[in-house]
């Protein structure tokens, strides 16, 4: 039995991190491949049945793994990302998710044939989303900041709504079918669900408080946070079932509104952040692998099946259009938010616990409902993984462009680059705080924005959502390595690049690590110094075509010492940076991009 468990739990680890690299590579939604995976390993192949293999651990596992994860995404939140668009959170949150739990109810009762008790359960259960289903969508699809603000804000502050909604009709059934219940019952759970709210505050302001006094050792920070998250979930679960959620999220609020205040407590976002894609993988694979045959076979059935098309078609659409008249969405917004709601996590493992209640209580219908959540999640993390993206680029709510390059640090260089990737069809943007030095830039044609990169203000007055690359070009050496270190998690190691600003003079270039060779731009005496004093003399940036290069194999020995490649632009429209590690392989169609001197013949030497 110990090692049955053993093997399910790394097979799923190891499975959910590999469906999240799988999705990268082939650009499909992460959740899509996840859900696969799970039904291949469990039901479909009958490998693995994590909820037999764990036992009595597998529900606890699962709940606080969904504690993290909704901590992260509501410790993440900022409220200045709704600038502008507070109105429509506000409305879609309240009014959106009381229009969606009605609609849901009536969908569930004359489509799925439930009685109005399930019913109105399942339809409060119903309205969440979720930052375990949305947040990964919302990676892939690059979705313009204001309409991914909206739905991220909506998928975290109504995930915990949804359970606590299931569970007042639920309070509001026992009261009006069993005559020795009183109101007392309502009582006692707006009461513990006002002291989860209290209770996740207090532990967000301590440990604000504590982290502001130094309380914490740095390495311990990051392993204390999170006890205190797991301890507050289960505080809450004790006092009031299913308000764990609302206590956790509350608390991470509680610390995201504080970081804007306490930079002492701002460096917990990453590891965190790498908890939860961690559980995010796992979670999903474990209820699905534990999925039994019987509830796919009842998933396919036509009163289920009408019941998600109307949550989809009708639920959803006509809850956001109502909730978000005379709001500041345009039209595009509300028919891209008004179709993206699939379901995850929260939604499979409440109506897992309504199913049990309900059954105990003589409700026979609530068997169904674990096909039913079953359907709509599979269903909706479908639909919605393969669309968000198509559809945001048809009502030009994404980036059609090719992937950006962000570059830090105004010079005459950095001008005649983003010219150059601008010419090419390359988006740049050139930030630096000197309006003076972007004027050169901006005389170029290209895109400016005044401001530091490490100042929160700067990060959320730009939308860096177009930029997958990030160039650290000042003539601070100290600086380059702050930013490439602070956007390194954000942009990724390999799309994070700096140049040096004068030659190594203590490490030969043969000595440096290669990680370090992969990071740091150009040849090694092509640094931010000499490479101005060409630009502002006799050199200019040019076009190397690779029809012109004789020998692709060993191309940057043969090219002059005069001449320094900089870039190379794929047939793909991808751009490969010429770094200190020399492996760079050309094709045909590619076009190499060099610093040479005006006039220079431009065939490098045999």
């Amino acid at each position: 039995m110990e090692n049955l468990a053993l093997i399910s739990v790394v097979a799923v680890l190891a499975l959910g991190i590999f469906s999240q690299w799988l999705a990268w590579r082939i650009q499909w939604p992460s959740i899509v491949i996840m859900s696969i995976a799970g039904l291949l390993i469990g039901p479909v192949l009958g490998w693995i049945n994590p909820e037999a293999a764990l036992g009595d651990l597998y529900g606890p596992l699962i709940s606080l793994a969904v504690a993290v994860i909704l901590f992260e995404g509501s410790s993440n939140l900022d409220i200045r990302e709704i600038k502008g668009i507070s109105k429509s959170v506000t409305r879609i949150v309240t009014i959106g998710a009381f229009l969606a739990w009605i609609l849901g109810s009536l969908a569930a009762h004359y489509f799925a044939g439930l009685q109005w008790e399930i019913a109105f359960i399942i339809g409060g259960l119903f309205v969440v989303t979720g930052p375990t289903v949305i947040i990964p969508l919302l990676r892939s699809a690059k979705l313009k900041s204001r309409t991914a603000a909206v739905l991220k804000w909506e998928g975290i502050i109504v995930d915990p709504a949804g359970p606590l909604l299931a569970l007042f009709a639920y309070e509001v059934i026992k009261v009006l079918s069993n005559e020795q219940l009183t109101m007392s019952n309502l009582l006692s759970f707006f009461g513990g669900a006002g002291l989860a709210i209290l209770l996740g505050l207090a532990v967000g302001v301590l440990i604000t408080v504590m982290a502001t006094k130094g309380q914490f050792p740095e390495y311990l920070k990051s392993p204390i946070v999170l006890a205190l998250v797991l301890i507050c979930f289960m505080l809450a679960e004790v006092i009031m079932h299913e308000t764990g959620m609302l206590a956790v999220t509350v608390m991470g609020l509680t610390i995201g509104r504080s970081k804007k205040y306490v930079s002492s407590i701002g460096n917990l976002g990453h590891f965190v952040e790498n908890v939860s894609v961690m559980l995010t993988s796992t979670v999903f694979i474990l209820l699905t692998a534990s999925l039994p045959r019987e509830t796919i076979a009842q998933m396919f059935t036509l009163p289920i099946l009408a019941f998600v098309l109307v949550t989809l078609f009708v639920v959803r659409p006509l809850s956001i259009w109502i909730s978000t008249i005379g709001t500041e969405l345009d039209r595009n917004e509300k028919i891209l938010i008004g179709w993206i709601a699939p379901r995850g996590i929260v939604a499979l493992t409440v109506a897992g616990y309504f199913s049990s209640i309900l059954v105990n209580d003589g409700y026979d219908e609530a068997s169904l409902l674990t096909a039913l959540t079953f359907a709509l999640v599979i269903i909706t993390v479908c639909a919605h993984g393969f669309t968000i993206g198509p559809l945001a680029k048809r009502l030009h709510l994404a980036s059609n462009e090719p992937p950006g390059i962000l570059i830090i640090g105004a010079s005459n260089f950095a001008a005649s680059l983003g010219e150059e990737l601008e010419n090419l069809g390359i988006p740049a943007l050139i930030m630096d705080p000197s309006k003076g030095r972007l004027n050169l830039a901006t005389a170029k044609g290209v895109q400016t924005f005044e401001g530091q990169i490490l100042s929160e203000q700067a990060r959320f007055a730009v939308d860096l959502t177009p930029y997958s690359t990030i160039l650290s070009m000042t003539g601070d050496a100290s600086y380059n390595a702050l930013v490439s270190q602070s956007f390194a998690p954000e942009f990724g190691f390999n799309n994070t690049f700096s140049l040096p600003v004068a030659v190594n003079h203590q490490m030969n270039a043969s000595e440096l690590p290669i990680s370090l060779k992969a990071h740091l731009l150009f040849r090694e005496d092509a640094t931010f110094t000499e490479l101005n004093r060409k630009i502002n003399t006799v050199y200019e940036i040019g076009e190397i075509s690779i029809a012109e290069i004789e020998n692709t194999e060993n191309w940057l020995d043969e090219l002059p010492e005069q001449i320094t490649p900089l870039f190379i632009k794929k047939e793909n429209e991808a751009i490969v940076f010429v770094t200190l590690r020399k492996k760079i392989n050309l094709e045909e169609g590619d076009i190499l991009v060099v610093l040479q001197p005006k006039n220079e013949k431009k065939e490098p030497t045999a």
